[in-house]
């Protein structure tokens, strides 16, 4: 284990109190003015600027309150501010990352990245003066059908420009440019080779991989997916080229995004327009009256909600100042882990390119955190960069407690960044989630189980955290990003995000906790809290009023993911199981119809494999009779279905190790019928396509098909009351008329599981369950100004006015609003993370406004809620041979006792036993109290052991 040493005679604790930090900034002020005392000035005033203006926001610009004036004037000097600032962040860019390395010791490693940076360098001026300017232009595509590519290839080699070898090529032909006369033959032959490479399909296929010979595509909206047609039950399927398909086992991560080449050619490509002010990716791409244009879908270009310097990351990654670009990524987007590629793309769609394929930004942001992540100490300094600072000009170190305590309900993308900017308002923030949230390692989070703070170490290097995903434990934080997101995101970034904020004194999270039941609106304040913040999400799933919409096999594509990703079922290690059967059939057109139907079709292997083996085991121990001996008619047929199609998936595994070939699984899965998507309106109409079309094209790679223009019409069952089929109404769509007309044709998909992905309302169950404390306005909560006068927030992430209080008490403490319940914000991760960082200088305004409501540390606080929310094991008494009583202690909880109540009970997967290569973690069982005794804080549950979790309880330990 390597040990982190400072310079400057700095020690690791310093990086982690706000008095370090304001030494570090004065250190890091101290050392620019020595070399470029210029330079350390305009720093000064620059600061200067952005916090003596009123309303002046982090970055310098303004936020609600300051009053308008010659607003047109104002607009231009506000451009002029805006270009100077932008200089002096990419002047300063060099300066602080040569300061990072001196602290970090690290000034060997950012060199070497550097000269990465610039080793590459001759890809994209060939590729852009040479392969482009020349060979695509000078070179007709028909006349590029008759070159001999194979020929040019081995002459070129001969040359010592192997095309094969790209970086090798684009460094001889930039030295044979340097002297053209002498090289004409040569760059002849390298024209055509380009042109062939850019235009022949033999030479497209051969460079696939590489980023010399591509050139941007022209966009045609109608037709962003390459697909073609099959029949799925006599209905008609939309389905990828089978050259385009993919094999995917299991959930590792299926997309592991550019390396350092691909991501430089994008950022190369971007033509770094906030020179000009036409940054549209960042601040959205407008019409001449300042409106946002619309996409070819009626979808509003805004750019990045956050505002994210993009060009200015750009500028900097291609300069080689990798630290620098992910610090200039930070000053908006300190959660940058939880954003980028796969998870985002408003940038990409704002892009100034509208005609041809636009810049990859979530590619080029990920890979600028990566490669500083991949650096030593590379979590440390992206961890540090979120508290300190210097390229923002206002709050560049942390302000000094306040005594103030904030609880945020809800730890998604809203409810975490919220927390990073409360806390670095000088607020204790204390986060609660229904989920269970697994604890980490206390030598890395600082946090043991019990939340008692212990010393945590630093993180040499990146690998200390990364974990495969398909063995990761499921550990709850993150909200939608956790359950929702699926493994084409590495979610060890989740882990990265919670650190930044477990590690932070005056923060504590607790799992398990549900807001309006745990604990109530009145009860937080009781308990000293100056502010209450609702990050609850979207949560309530559209049940389709359809016959037989209940039946067995149908489900709720939020509930099936949110099973599969939190209770362990998709391990082959855990005891945790979830029913589904082929064929499946995924209702619904948006983003969670897409990583529903990928992840059924991934499960389903994993799931009948592993009933196998331990079918195979069970009956080699007790015999087949046994085993089966408690099953009805309907579960031995389901049980003769799994253990065919896994004894077929076995013998076909056998049969390609045998013949050195990937093994054709899926092949077999759609010969059982697979997984179809079925949506109302046409695929172009669906919201996947219209907001993030890859990943419609990524899943349609893994082989689900999509049958669109059908709207689901009933569940057929079988004899057992199990779902077997869907009727679909067959709908066309009428051009230049509203709405669609119902065909009389009736198809019908064969369909054992039926994934209702038809949407989900915000999750406002607080406001139904205790009217009295917040109201509603439609579908989302209720917004009121600063004064507490009711408004009607925009329905746009970029509002001109910010409105996320809910309540104001008479005392001044009060409720907001975030993310997916906030009219503004809802939608997207990053639109979720806008809402924190436009909206919390509001909550920090009102806090401000009033003395702290106790007097009580925080820690005081937090050491009571440990007692009253945490809960543990008191006692497990064994009734009869098969029923077993758990006590828990959980003082909150059994407080808000009423009869009827269900409770989620749960053990942790990483204090789980583990028994012959399995982890006994238990999925979420639904209990009733049996009773209560709320004066000790104890509730009493009475288990009937079934099998599988039910069975663990009794092994649960004391005090665990």
């Amino acid at each position: 284990m390597a040990d982190l040493v400072l310079a400057e005679g700095f020690s690791f604790d310093d990086l982690y109190s706000v008095e370090g930090l304001a030494r570090l900034d004065a250190a890091f002020f101290a050392a620019l003015a020595a070399d470029r005392p210029d330079l350390a000035e305009r720093l000064k005033a620059a600061r200067l600027d952005a916090q003596g203006r009123p309303g002046a926001d982090e970055n310098g610009g303004e936020v609600e309150g300051e009053v308008e004036s010659e607003a047109e004037s104002e607009a231009e000097r506000e451009a002029e501010r805006e270009a100077e600032r932008s200089a002096l962040l990419l002047e300063l860019a060099p300066y602080f990352e040569d300061f990072l390395g001196r602290l970090f010791g690290i000034e060997t490693e950012l060199r070497a990245l550097a000269a990465a940076h610039s080793e590459l360098a001759p890809l994209y001026t060939v590729k852009r003066q040479f392969v482009q300017r020349r060979a695509g232009k000078q070179v007709k595509p028909a006349d590029a059908e008759g070159l001999d590519g194979d020929a040019l290839r081995a002459r070129l080699a001969e040359l010592g420009a192997p095309p094969d070898d790209e970086l090798a090529f684009a460094r001889r032909v930039a030295a044979w440019l340097d002297a053209e006369a002498e090289h004409a033959e040569a760059l002849a032959a390298a024209r055509d080779y380009a042109a062939w490479a850019l235009y022949h399909p033999a030479g497209q296929a051969r460079h696939g991989e590489g980023v010399l010979f591509k050139q941007p595509h022209k966009v045609d909206p109608l037709a962003l997916i390459e697909l073609e047609e099959t029949a799925v039950d006599g209905v008609w399927a939309q389905v990828r080229p089978k050259s385009e398909l993919r094999r995917r086992e299991g959930f590792e991560l299926t997309d592991p995004g550019m390396d350092l080449s691909e991501a430089l050619d994008q950022v190369h490509y971007c033509i770094l327009c906030h020179h000009q002010g036409k940054d549209s990716c960042s601040k959205g791409l407008k019409d001449r009256d300042g409106a946002f244009r619309k996409s070819a879908f009626d979808v509003s270009l805004a750019g990045c909600p956050l505002e994210e310097k993009i060009s200015e990351m750009h500028e900097a990654k291609r300069d080689g100042h990798a630290v620098a670009a992910l610090a200039i990524a930070v000053i908006d987007n300190p959660m940058i882990a939880g954003t980028g590629h796969r998870i985002c793309n408003d940038c990409m769609k704002a892009c100034i390119y509208q005609k041809q394929d636009p810049v990859d930004i979530p590619q080029a942001e990920t890979r600028v955190l990566k490669d500083v992540l991949e650096l030593p100490w590379g979590f440390e300094i992206y961890s540090l960069l979120t508290r300190w600072n210097p390229l923002k000009l206002r709050r560049f170190v942390p302000r000094a407690a306040s005594g103030r305590k904030v609880l945020i309900a809800g730890l998604g993308p809203a409810g975490y960044t919220l927390a990073h900017y409360l806390l670095n308002e000088g607020h204790a923030v204390v986060a609660i989630d229904g989920l269970k949230i697994e604890p980490l390692d206390p030598a890395l989070s600082g946090v043991e189980a019990d939340g008692r703070r212990v010393p945590f170490r630093p993180i040499h290097s990146w690998d200390e955290l990364r974990e495969p995903l398909d063995e990761r434990v499921m550990a709850g934080f993150g909200g939608v990003a956790e359950y929702g997101i699926t493994v084409r995101w590495d979610k060890t970034f989740l882990k990265v995000i919670r650190l930044l904020l477990e590690r932070r004194a005056s923060f504590a999270m607790f799992g398990g906790v549900r807001f309006g039941g745990t604990v109530t609106l009145d009860e937080a304040f009781d308990l000293g809290f100056d502010h209450v913040a609702l990050a609850v999400g979207a949560g309530r799933p559209t049940v389709l009023p359809i016959p037989n919409g209940l039946a067995r096999g149908v489900r709720a594509a939020s509930d099936f993911l949110m099973a599969l990703q939190l209770t362990g079922a998709a391990k082959t290690d855990s005891i945790a199981n979830m029913q589904l059967r082929l064929p499946v059939v995924v209702i619904g057109g948006g983003l969670t119809a897409i990583d529903t139907a990928t992840e059924a079709l991934a499960y389903y292997p994993v799931q009948v494999e592993k009933f196998l083996s331990r079918y195979e085991r069970l009956a080699a121990e007790r015999g087949e009779a046994a085993v089966r001996a408690a099953w009805n008619e309907e579960d031995a047929a389901i049980a003769d279905e799994f253990l065919a199609h896994a004894r077929a998936i076995r013998d076909e595994r056998a049969a390609a190790a045998l013949e050195g070939r990937a093994a054709r699984v899926r092949e077999l899965l759609d010969s059982w019928g697979g997984v179809t998507i079925a949506y109302r309106k046409r695929l172009i109409d669906a919201p996947s396509y219209t907001l993030n079309h890859e990943e419609v094209a990524k899943a349609l790679e893994e082989g689900i098909r999509l049958v669109d223009c059908h709207a689901p019409l009933a569940v057929d069952v079988d004899r057992y009351g199990h779902a077997s089929a869907i009727r679909l109404n067959r709908l066309q769509h009428v051009r230049d008329e509203p709405g669609w007309i119902t065909l009389d044709t009736v198809d019908i998909l064969r369909a054992r599981s039926v994934l209702v992905a038809a949407g989900t309302q915000p999750n406002t169950v607080l406001a139904r369950e205790h009217p009295e404390e917040i109201a509603l306005d439609g579908r989302y909560f209720q917004a009121i100004d600063e004064h507490g006068e009711r408004v009607s927030p925009e329905r746009t992430a970029k509002p001109e006015q910010v409105r996320v209080l809910a309540r104001l008490r008479a005392d001044g403490r009060g409720v907001s609003f975030w993310g997916d319940v906030h009219p503004s914000f809802a939608g997207n991760v990053v639109k979720a993370m806008a809402s924190a960082k436009q909206g919390y200088p509001i909550v920090s305004r009102l806090l401000a406004s009033h003395p702290p409501a106790s007097a009580d540390s925080a820690e005081a606080l937090v050491a009571r809620l440990d007692d009253a929310w945490r809960a543990r094991v008191h006692a497990i008494t064994r009734l009869t041979p098969t029923i077993v009583e758990v006590v828990v202690h959980a003082p909150a909880a059994a407080r808000a006792f009423h009869p009827g109540q269900f409770y989620r009970l749960q053990n942790f997967e990483t204090q789980a036993p583990r028994v012959d290569g399995t982890t006994l973690a238990m999925e979420g069982l639904a209990m009733t109290g049996a009773w209560v005794d709320k004066a000790a804080g104890l509730l009493g549950l009475i288990v009937l052991e079934m099998g599988g979790s039910s069975d663990v309880c009794a092994h649960l330990r004391v005090g665990e």
